[in-house]
């Protein structure tokens, strides 16, 4: 077909249209592209969207900017996958009405610019019915009256908001790629985590916990403010080569072993350990969660115990040595003799990614909304959208969250691939010079259209180099980066609020006497300086919708590398967070920072400390601070607009 317009480098798309750009349910979808057709005539753009299913398209108009790029933007509202394309096109009434102007205001003759005007309005009106025609129909005689009056109707407001509704579409140029918009549920986008194990729930020292004591426990996680409550796997733990305390490669007895060795004579996948209760004790923690505000994360672990029923069942889905054991799993120098990795490569893997499905499938049905997913970079990439796409066909709501520490490009796969959220690089993020690169790359490239970050400041695996040995202010000023940068962010609960800050001494980045091995006692009470900020800072993130977003961030400069100073803000300016921190743990550090004028303008403003209730009055060029760790390590600022 015949077109006179180009269009070229359309954003947002990933892949080529080869994976959906990423939403929840009310936010826009900014669409840009460069637009430019032959000759000096007047030009039109448009998106076009709608939900899978809908015969109608709904059209949003297309702003020209500077060097031929447009903008435009439409929003989602509902759950689901919506598709978008662009459509281009030579405007030939818009063309001549620019010139007509021109030539009205150079005192030319118009009588021949009316009639061609009319004729541009008849083929538009021949496209039309009921009271459009009506209306364009009124316009061509309007036209073919008196010339004066003419001319001045067709200057008139009321006539280029005519041409504007009633566009003269010809040789349209269509981007169609089949680019679409997976649109999700809040919580894929605003989320706070809060991690513990189960068997260590317990109030009474002389036994391990239960669903049951998790249950006691709700209303102090409710307190702290936190609305995913996750633990690690539930599942019957492996006894064959099961792990002692601190990684011990074998088990004293009466040692429980890691959660992550899936499977025993107990069941596997589809079970739970007895020893922390029965489905039904399971489900009613969901149904009191849910009543408390929370939702349970669940472990998704695609992996096995050497005592796992799937090893005789099916052996084929597994790895055997020329002497006839089992390949156990292997990070070298790391040995994990307690877990045995599945065969993705079998031959047999339809019937393997059939049952797995089938495991995902059954949590679900049993009122599982969220997994937390492990090691998901050692699985087949086409193994996970299948899962993912299957699962979210059946169960819209369900979210996935990759927990893959791993190289750049291996992140970015899986989120493309659907998980809903992703482990990130922040817990190894140590400077204010650090953390605003990374948060650039997060918010700023094509990541922030598919990978929506959970930042963690401590995992029961990671215990951070910059932690050991760490004060209470350095724990402070963790989790509050944590809350404000991203919009969703998790703790391991009872370590981080204890400040549990010894490394193993292996010299990893791990913790002595790790959970992941013993069950623990806590003192479930205890109320410290970590527990006062989880309340503040999860009240504030859930009072401000600025903080309910990750990629609404703009950094200021300061003239101390000490303060990282950093915006957050809704599209239309209702809420705007200002965040300063402190990055030395030790000493109060001061310093000017400068003012996001594209955000704030150029004129006073107040600021309120949500942590401290301090009000200031700024000024629109730079300002002072001074924070000192040993009060707050931070200011988060509520920015009032007077």
């Amino acid at each position: 077909m015949q077109n006179r317009t180009v269009i070229d480098h359309v954003t947002p798309q990933i892949n080529n249209g080869r994976f959906p750009v990423k939403r929840v349910v009310g936010e826009l979808v900014n669409v840009t592209a460069t637009i430019f057709g032959d000759s000096h005539d007047y030009l039109r753009a448009l998106i076009e969207y709608r939900k899978d299913g809908a015969e109608q398209w709904q059209l949003t108009e297309m702003e020209e900017e500077p060097n031929d790029r447009w903008k435009g933007a439409f929003r989602v509202d509902e759950q689901g996958f919506y598709e978008y394309r662009l459509v281009a096109w030579v405007d030939h009434l818009k063309t001549w009405y620019k010139g007509f102007k021109k030539k009205q205001a150079d005192g030319q003759e118009m009588g021949v610019e009316l009639r061609i005007g009319a004729n541009f309005l008849s083929e538009k009106a021949d496209q039309l019915e009921g009271d459009d025609h009506h209306r364009v129909t009124e316009a061509i005689q309007r036209l073919g009256g008196q010339e004066e009056e003419a001319v001045a109707y067709v200057l008139s407001e009321h006539f280029a908001q005519l041409l504007h509704d009633y566009p003269l579409r010809r040789m349209t140029t269509v981007y169609d790629r089949g680019l679409k918009v997976k649109v999700g549920r809040k919580k894929e986008r605003f989320s706070s985590w809060y991690e513990i194990f189960p068997r260590s729930a317990s109030p009474d020292i002389n036994r391990n916990g239960t669903f049951n004591d998790v249950e006691q426990l709700l209303p102090r996680i409710q307190e702290f403010g936190f609305d995913v409550l996750y633990f690690p796997p539930i599942h019957p733990i492996g006894y064959r080569n099961r792990k002692g305390r601190n990684n011990a490669v074998e088990a004293m007895e009466g040692e429980p072993g890691s959660p992550w060795a899936i499977g025993s004579h107990e069941g596997g996948h589809k079970d739970i350990l007895p020893a922390l209760g029965s489905l039904d004790d399971y489900q009613r923690l969901m149904a009191r969660a849910q009543e408390h505000g929370m939702e349970i994360a669940l472990d998704l672990a695609f992996q096995c115990a050497p005592d796992h029923p799937y090893i005789k069942e099916h052996p084929e889905w597994f790895i055997w040595r020329p002497d006839g054991s089992i390949m156990y799993a292997e990070n070298p120098p790391k040995k994990y003799q307690d877990i045995v990795p599945i065969n993705f490569e079998t031959e047999d893997w339809k019937a393997l990614w059939k049952e797995l499905l089938e495991v995902t499938l059954y949590w679900c049905e049993a009122g599982v909304r969220i997994f937390r997913v492990d090691n998901p970079h050692t699985k087949p990439y086409r193994f996970w959208e299948y899962i993912i796409r299957e699962t979210n066909e059946r169960f819209p709501d369900v979210i996935f969250l990759a927990e893959a520490f791993t190289r750049p490009a291996i992140m970015a796969e899986l989120a493309k691939r659907g998980f809903q959220q992703s482990y990130t690089y922040f817990t190894w993020r140590n400077t204010a010079a650090e953390l605003r690169e990374y948060l650039e790359e997060l918010t700023t490239t094509e990541l922030a259209d598919y990978m929506q970050p959970n930042f963690w400041p401590n995992t029961p695996d990671i215990l951070a180099y910059e932690m050991m040995g760490a004060n209470e202010n350095q724990f402070v000023k963790r989790l509050l980066l944590a809350a404000t940068l991203s919009s969703s962010y998790g703790v391991y609960g009872p370590s981080y609020e204890l400040m549990e800050n010894r490394g193993n001494t292996n010299g990893k980045e791990e913790y002595y006497d790790s959970e992941k091995y013993m069950a623990r006692h806590y003192d479930w009470s205890y109320r410290n300086r970590i527990t006062d900020t989880y309340r503040r800072i999860n009240r504030i993130r859930k009072e401000h919708p600025a903080l309910q977003q990750t990629n609404n961030i703009v950094f200021t400069d300061s003239n101390n590398p000490n303060l990282l100073s950093y915006v957050k803000y809704t599209d239309d300016r209702s809420s705007i967070i200002w965040c300063i921190v402190n990055f030395d743990p030790h000493h109060p550090q001061d310093g000017y920072c400068g003012v996001p004028t594209e955000i704030v303008g150029n004129r006073n403003f107040q600021v309120l400390d949500l942590l401290s209730g301090a009000t200031y009055w700024w000024n629109s060029g730079a300002n002072y601070v001074r924070l000192d760790p040993g009060f707050w390590p931070a200011h988060v600022f509520e920015v009032k607009l007077v």
